[in-house]
């Protein structure tokens, strides 16, 4: 409990360092698949006081919210960044499938929420789906892809994506650059971008995860 003379500061440092604390803990029991675990387990694993759990949070499904929310908006500026110097936005598009693909390696325990997050991943309006829809739809515009029902082909790619995450999961073994480029190929060939040029998208080189200095997420 916070003294009397504590600076605001110094109090500000700590409560700041108890939420992120109950949202670590959180990631770590979404990534589980552990989604009906009581509050007080929660705050063990956090190692915070049941009263400091009410300081900052109404109920678990609230916390669990702001949990996903962050591994999606940590997820999508990683995105941005690593996208940001190219201009078609075909092969955006692809950058983002192939990087994405790489990701379920490189940050799994982000990635297992971002799976576990199931069906509403592809429905959110944070993360990889709202940059998915604009990259299409910019594609199709500049005649790149053809699409004749943008919410079926986002239902399409975002299986897809999820359905990559699940076999990187299942296999570790796997060459998780070539399965992911692979699988952006198919995706792209859906979108009625011919072999070829499908092909030539998925064999550009990529930015170097690593070299971008985002903050990681509590997960």
């Amino acid at each position: 409990m916070a003294q009397p003379d504590e600076p605001p500061n110094r109090l500000a440092r700590r409560k700041q360092k108890t939420r992120a604390a109950l949202i670590r803990a959180a990631q770590f029991f979404i990534a589980e698949g552990k989604l009906n675990v009581p509050v007080l387990e929660i705050t063990q694993a956090a190692d915070v006081g049941m009263g400091s759990f009410y300081n900052h949070f109404t109920s678990k499904e609230e916390l669990f919210e702001v949990a996903l929310t962050e591994v999606l908006d940590l997820h999508g500026a990683l995105l941005d960044e690593l996208t940001k110097s190219s201009e078609d936005p075909a092969e955006t598009f692809a950058r983002s499938f192939r990087l994405t693909g790489r990701l379920f390696r490189h940050r799994p325990q982000e990635s297992r929420v971002l799976l576990s997050s199931g069906l509403s991943l592809l429905s959110s309006d944070r993360g990889v789906a709202p940059r998915a829809r604009r990259d299409i739809a910019a594609a199709v515009a500049a005649g790149r892809f053809q699409v004749d029902d943008l919410g079926v082909v986002m239902a399409v790619v975002g299986g897809a994506l999820l359905g990559l995450g699940q076999l990187l999961r299942d296999e570790p073994d796997r060459d998780v650059a070539a399965t992911a480029d692979k699988v952006t190929e198919h995706v792209l060939k859906v979108l009625g971008m011919p072999s070829d040029e499908a092909r030539r998208i998925c064999r550009l080189p990529l930015p170097e995860i690593d070299s971008v200095g985002l903050p990681d997420s509590a997960a």
